[in-house]
């Protein structure tokens, strides 16, 4: 019997207090490896405290496959590592694609796969990685992208839209019919978390039509437009407000009103003015009866306000035209498409700035020239090692390392 509060391998040291049932303990000749504790992996020299009169087995490390993912082992007399394909790191290459994020300038990490990831890009970046920096003057949303998220733009909160205020834009569309169903254009909210009672004044796309709504804090008021004129490439909307009053006009059709319910007369708003997107987008973040299901498809462009009859409109942000922050967000007509090429069958998939390869089934990586191993999660069909077992690829087929407590060929047994 043994009482001690770390772990030792093949011998004790002298200082630590031993109690022997019978007979007299001697140290284990051998070479040890795959060590376990409750099925969490040590790795034996690199995590020891210390030891001594340890060296090296004969049998080379490499021979074991120690990479995982696909990486390659080189080692010489005394030293091994993993060469890692790309988006995979850590000693062993066992790290997922976004546990330690290759994305660059602050992109946000999607993984694609349990191996693969997608840099979803800022405002002003493009790429596979983010890291191409690009003019934007017609600002391109894409709508809700296959992981969830929105391209959008935040621009800094607009000042002083308490009694009055009047925007105008214009919106091209892109040639989607989901791009007419019920989109957002922008949103701006007292507390910008969606609460019920807030304070919002919102603009989206409903069934083909322009949607106008805004809450003093008594109810919701909204202006719906006739049907959008699909002929007309450019689409331009002016609207307003003064007290509880306003009003819509989109294109060439008829101004429209509208008066907000209750008696109070201002709109307190505090957050970001976010356009054709929001940063977290759902609808259930957006307050009730400014909801839409899905974010801008098309370019917004030359978005002004101003917030007295008297003033000239400007452009919003601080310094003026400048978003504080954004995501997916592309040039309008511009293709990011056009610099990638994708390998093995793989489509090129953009949606604003964002840009990946969609790979066929037996490829991955980020231009899809990567093989599929038998023992990557994306294999069809998956292997079968079980409890926790390791699977570790063979030149024909592959074979299971087993925790501790399991055996068998698949580590089906206890």
């Amino acid at each position: 019997q043994i009482t001690f509060g770390s772990v030792f391998l093949g011998n004790v040291p002298v200082h630590t207090e031993v109690h022997r049932c019978a007979g007299q303990i001697h140290g284990y000749k051998g070479c040890i490896r795959d060590f376990q504790v409750n099925n969490k992996e040590l790795f034996i020299i690199d995590e020891a405290l210390g030891g001594r009169n340890v060296e090296n087995c004969n049998v080379p490390i490499c021979d074991y496959n120690p990479c995982r993912n696909g990486g390659t082992c080189t080692s010489d007399a005394e030293n091994w590592f993993c060469e890692c394909p790309k988006l995979y790191s850590g000693k062993l290459c066992q790290f997922l694609s976004c546990e330690e994020n290759p994305c660059g300038n602050g992109a946000t990490c999607f993984p694609k796969s349990k191996q693969d990831a997608v840099c979803l890009c800022p405002y002003g970046r493009s790429g596979i990685l983010c890291k191409d920096a690009i003019n934007i003057t017609q600002p391109s949303f894409s709508g809700t992208d296959v992981f969830g998220y929105t391209s959008f733009l935040a621009y800094s909160a607009i000042p002083n839209i308490t009694f009055y205020y009047e925007f105008r834009l214009k919106f091209q569309l892109a040639n989607h019919h989901s791009a007419l169903q019920d989109n957002l254009i922008f949103f701006t909210g007292q507390k910008g978390k969606g609460l019920n009672g807030d304070d919002f004044l919102v603009l989206g796309l409903r069934n083909g039509r322009v949607v106008y709504s805004y809450n003093l804090g008594s109810g919701t008021a909204s202006v719906v437009s006739k049907p959008l004129d699909l002929t007309l490439n450019i689409h331009v909307i002016h609207l307003g407000r003064s007290l509880q009053k306003g009003w819509l006009k989109v294109d060439d059709q008829r101004n429209k009103s509208v008066t907000s319910p209750g008696r109070l007369v201002g709109l307190n708003v505090f957050s970001q003015f976010y356009v054709g997107g929001y940063r977290e987008y759902t609808p259930e973040l957006l307050p009730k009866g400014s909801r839409f299901k899905n974010s801008f498809q098309g370019c917004i462009f030359d978005v002004q306000v101003r917030i007295d009859k008297n003033q000239e409109f400007k452009s919003p942000g601080t310094p003026e035209g400048h978003p504080n922050d954004g995501r997916s967000v592309g040039q309008c007509k511009d293709s990011p498409c056009s610099l990638i090429k994708c390998r093995n069958g793989g489509k090129c998939i953009e949606s604003g700035s964002t840009v990946y390869c969609d790979c066929l089934s037996g490829w991955k990586g980020a231009f899809c020239t990567e093989m599929v191993s038998v023992c990557d999660p994306e294999h069809d069909p998956p292997h079968l090692c079980k409890q926790g077992g390791t699977c570790v690829p063979l030149p024909n087929g592959y074979t299971c390392h087993c925790p501790l407590g399991t055996t068998g060929t698949y580590c089906e047994q206890g």
